[in-house]
């Protein structure tokens, strides 16, 4: 092989290397049954440890009280799913949102509630990193 094939096969590695490590914090779910007190997410991607949260929301979309919560890891993570603790009815609709792994008194232990500071919503350019989907 010519040292200028080389030279871009590497140049592309490295960008593919580059881009998926600098992938933009995201959520990706779908409507989904809650039958079985889960709700998961197909995919996420965050650019630190942190945590998929379960708020209630409605047609405001603003967050409301948690309702579940899972663990995620800095980059991309798949098929992430949070155990609900409270009851949610076919209807309700739910934001799944990424969290930080931020403040607080213990790491690994999530300690946000509705307002607080400690593991808080990551936002990217002001909004938050959230998909609501709709229990069915």
């Amino acid at each position: 092989m010519t040292r200028t094939f080389m030279t871009a096969v590497f140049a592309l590695a490295a960008t593919t290397a580059f881009a998926d490590d600098h992938a933009a914090p995201m959520v990706k779910a779908s409507d989904q049954s809650v039958e079985n007190g889960v709700v998961s997410a197909e995919k996420i991607v965050a650019d630190k440890n942190g945590w998929l949260v379960v708020h209630r929301t409605d047609a405001d979309m603003a967050p409301g009280p948690v309702v579940g919560h899972a663990p995620i890891r800095k980059g991309e993570t798949t098929d992430v799913a949070a155990i609900l603790t409270e009851d949610v009815a076919a209807g309700d609709m739910l934001m799944l949102m990424v969290h930080a792994e931020d403040g607080g008194n213990a790491t690994g232990i999530f300690e946000y509630t509705l307002g607080a500071k400690e593991d808080g919503p990551i936002r990217v350019d002001g909004d938050l990193v959230m998909k609501v989907i709709t229990a069915q």
